[in-house]
């Protein structure tokens, strides 16, 4: 009776730790190998957050091929919250091509200074 409770237990475990405490699963990596990035870690719920949509939908068109422009949802994907310490949201943070963290901003960003900072890091 106890190993028919461990033949139960031990795939449960394992789904449940595959599943439920890695990062979200299919998500891109942050920041994109070789690539400029901007992520912005956030969440659809909160105002500044929502101010930033329209932000990220028209450079991700501007700099389709050229950079990465991410979105990750705090509170759908904690774990990457925790991997870069974030303390307020939305926070925009910038990697250049040998994936260093370059730049960090808490809060609404406007899209011409994103622009500057990712024009800069494309050596614009």
């Amino acid at each position: 009776m106890k190993m028919n409770a461990f033949k139960i237990l031990i795939p449960a475990i394992f789904l449940f730790s595959f599943f439920c405490l890695q990062t979200a699963w299919g998500a891109p990596e942050i920041p994109v190998k070789n690539t400029v990035t901007m992520v912005d870690i956030g969440s659809t719920s909160c105002i500044p957050c929502k101010m930033m949509e329209p932000v990220l939908e028209n450079l991700t068109k501007e700099y389709k091929g050229r950079a990465a422009i991410l979105f990750v949802d705090v509170k759908k994907d904690m774990a990457t919250a925790r991997k870069f310490d974030i303390r307020a949201i939305p926070t925009q943070i910038f990697f250049d091509t040998s994936s260093k963290e370059v730049f960090r901003h808490a809060g609404f960003l406007d899209q011409k200074t994103i622009e500057g900072k990712l024009n800069t890091l494309l050596g614009k």
